[in-house]
């Protein structure tokens, strides 16, 4: 094992939650860095797929490829699972201390690359810059939605070599986090490797820093990042939707059409998660509002997402004050 660090600077958010992807992806990785005006999402997309089921409190995930159709996302919180981080949050919230959604707050990230020893998954730094620009872009409206207020910014960036963690995640997260985890509540660590078992990214809830510190952070797939090989989530958005629930946020699909959704009043009730773009679906049609099809919380392909809202910010915004700072 070999590992090297190198500093940066950049903005960012957190929040910890997984994502889910094909195993038909590919095993090595192409990356070109988008031109800036490649950023922004465009409509369209395929569909996503269900993951296998995590353990209660270790967040959400996003899939794709061909099971994308599954009704409904094994990652996802129970109800009562949901209520009790909510409760938590709750309790922990002081209002007159809560920054307004928008104000400027900006997130120190550190980015760890583990690779392969034959180069597989050694995300290039330019592309490490891209993906935190990326994050920045979605957080503060660039492409669509409000000003959530958060900024990133890269403070430093390792790689490590070691065969058997980047090929097996799952069997040795407790071993990886013990030994790369950096900072305090209020780092974004942001791991890149081969997530397998059809993930793309997990995530922890800002609620489990204080029980679990050094497990705290977000897990990509490394082909997710911007230009990366995994066609339909290769713009940075699995970092995007990950770093919303380490800052708090539920699935927009949370709860299905039943009260109270995923806690924030002004994202539209929706059944379950959406699979490519589905423009103008409508799963809880005694509920106001079109799914929310475009928000950075669902399961759409990376294209089609490019929202947060007023309410998500005031959220996130939220959970920072009660839980990361």
């Amino acid at each position: 094992m070999t590992t090297a660090t190198n500093g940066w600077t950049l903005r960012n958010l957190l929040t910890w939650s997984g994502l889910a992807v094909s195993a038909a992806a590919l095993a090595g990785m192409t990356v070109q860095a988008p031109t800036p005006d490649s950023d922004a999402p465009k409509n369209g997309a395929r569909p996503t797929a269900a993951a296998p089921p995590c353990e209660p409190g270790e967040g959400a995930a996003r899939a794709s490829g061909p099971a994308a159709s599954a009704r409904r996302d094994p990652h996802s919180l129970a109800p009562e699972e949901a209520a009790e981080l909510d409760r938590l949050l709750q309790a922990a919230a002081v209002p007159q201390q809560a920054p307004s959604a928008g104000q400027p707050q900006t997130v120190p990230v550190v980015f760890h690359v583990v690779s392969h020893p034959d180069g597989t998954g050694d995300v290039p730094q330019e592309v490490i810059d891209k993906q935190i620009r990326v994050l920045t872009h979605a957080f503060r409206g660039y492409y669509g939605g409000v000003d959530t207020g958060f900024r990133f910014e890269l403070e430093e960036t390792t790689r490590t070599e070691n065969a058997r963690w980047f090929a097996d995640f799952t069997n040795n997260e407790d071993e990886i986090k013990q030994h790369l985890h950096r900072g305090g509540s209020e780092t974004l660590n942001i791991y890149s490797l081969d997530m397998g078992r059809g993930l793309l990214g997990r995530a922890s809830f800002p609620q489990d820093y204080q029980s679990d510190p050094e497990g705290d952070g977000v897990v990509i797939d490394y082909r997710t990042v911007p230009g990366g090989s995994l066609q339909n989530f290769n713009l940075g958005h699995t970092a995007t939707h990950e770093t919303g629930h380490w800052l708090g946020l539920f699935h927009t699909f949370q709860n299905g059409c039943a009260n109270p959704g995923d806690y924030v009043s002004d994202t539209p009730y929706e059944r379950e998660q959406a699979v490519g773009c589905p423009e103008g679906r409508d799963t809880c049609p005694l509920r106001k509002g079109r799914d929310p099809v475009h928000n950075y919380m669902n399961y759409s392909h990376d294209p089609c997402l490019n929202e947060f809202t007023e309410g998500q910010a005031e959220r996130m915004a939220m959970s920072w004050a009660a839980f990361r700072e």
